[in-house]
């Protein structure tokens, strides 16, 4: 069931998304060779309570920390861990907050580093899908409205689409209906209302869409080992404008 926020649980959610922009702000600008992603996770977890929230990923399904933090060919849900980075590599960084009830949900890629110009290309090339989806993510569309305007952009330059994850609706809880595919499939496609809250989150590969489970039961890696980018924002559509609720400076 899709729930539609009032103004004022929007307004709710929006504050929780201005805790996690300061968060993710803070955790972009300490990624730097040499750094562990269980240094983020650890940071994160700190600054989040700090500020009166909670990790919502922490215990979520017994996931057991406080982000996901893939590196190179792993897509999403990586644990972090004491591995330190390398320049070259790529990090994606996922993180979701509840606060005062009310959940919000982003993810960024960064290289650690220098990385090679095709690699750039695809976290430009990602960066840009998302803000297409977004673009389309308007009172009146369809959800396969978003899901064209991202496959689109990332398919046409040749890059894979993970097609098993998805994005989701957000707020009240952090996974809601509907599902955000990023291409267009046959599954139910609502119509965008006033209301809905979503967090849209392409996840593509510099090589094909397949993917796999690693054997901790989370980590989601490229099939043929390509690297993997992944940006999501969490968004409110209003009746004359979306919202982006986690737009950052970084």
């Amino acid at each position: 069931m899709i729930r539609l926020k009032t103004p004022q649980q929007i307004s709710a959610i929006r504050e929780a998304s201005q805790l996690l922009i300061t968060v993710l702000e803070e955790l972009e600008r300490m990624v730097e060779p040499g750094i562990s992603t269980l240094d983020l996770d650890q940071y994160a977890y700190k600054r989040i309570t700090a500020l009166g929230a909670r990790p919502a990923f922490l215990g979520y399904m017994d996931f057991p920390a406080s982000l996901c933090t893939s590196v190179d060919s792993a897509v999403i849900h990586g644990i972090p861990n004491k591995q330190r980075l390398r320049s070259g590599q790529v990090l994606s960084v996922d993180c979701g907050v509840e606060y005062r009830g009310y959940f919000s949900d982003s993810a960024f890629s960064v290289p650690v580093g220098s990385v090679s110009t095709e690699v750039e290309q695809l976290l430009r090339v990602t960066r840009e899908s998302l803000l297409l989806g977004i673009e389309a993510a308007r009172a009146g569309n369809r959800i396969n409205d978003i899901s064209r305007a991202v496959f689109h952009h990332t398919h046409s330059c040749g890059y894979g689409v993970v097609r098993p994850y998805c994005g989701h609706g957000v707020g009240l809880e952090i996974h809601e209906d509907p599902q955000v595919p990023n291409y267009v499939g046959r599954g139910p496609n609502p119509r965008l209302k006033p209301g809905m809250v979503l967090a849209i989150e392409p996840m593509i590969n510099l090589g094909g869409d397949d993917v796999r489970v690693l054997d901790d039961d989370w980590t989601v890696v490229t099939a043929d080992g390509s690297v993997s980018a992944h940006f999501e924002h969490t968004v409110a559509i209003m009746a004359e404008r979306t919202e982006i609720l986690t737009a950052r400076e970084v």
